[in-house]
């Protein structure tokens, strides 16, 4: 997939190496399961790169309207002035239509601390092991486990950044 987006083949593309600071949240989405494999369940998460917490976080489907949902998770504050970085699943590019957004490959390095994020939640919260015997037997618990580790998450990279 060729990319002509400026931020990617100018700004990026000139620093190789160099952490390029763009205001902005990070995207990404995992998938997840509650009750048996086929139960997919996925997790949206938007992450601010600025103090490296989690700002909003959707579980539910991978399609279109699960995109709209995470999209109106987000605080107001991020809407019309950030950019949103992400991969390149065309359900963000429909959710995302009014804001600046950038669909960026992970070799980009734009969506590094989600997709850091995404395996220390997976490290942490047993529920998200793709092969394990913690599993979620509920949605309500599989919410809340998740929430819980984020809010605790987020409470350390609080007082990390002060």
């Amino acid at each position: 997939m060729e990319n002509n987006d400026f931020l990617l083949n100018e700004l990026y593309g000139k620093q190789r190496g160099a952490r390029v600071a763009l205001f902005g949240l990070q995207l990404d989405e995992m998938w997840t399961f509650v009750g048996k494999r086929a139960a997919k369940q996925w997790l949206w998460l938007a992450l601010n790169p600025a103090n490296r917490q989690i700002v909003a976080v959707h579980v539910g489907g991978h399609g279109g309207e699960d995109a709209a949902l995470f999209y109106g998770q987000i605080p107001e504050v991020f809407k019309g002035v950030a950019g949103f970085f992400f991969d390149y699943w065309r359900a963000y590019v429909q959710a995302f239509a009014a804001e600046a957004h950038v669909g960026a490959g992970k070799e980009s390095g734009l969506t590094a601390y989600i997709e850091r994020f995404n395996c220390t939640l997976r490290q942490r919260v047993s529920r998200l092991v793709r092969k394990s015997l913690s599993f979620s037997k509920s949605l309500e618990n599989h919410i809340g486990a998740i929430k819980y580790f984020i809010c605790d998450y987020n409470k350390k990279m609080a007082a990390l950044h002060f």
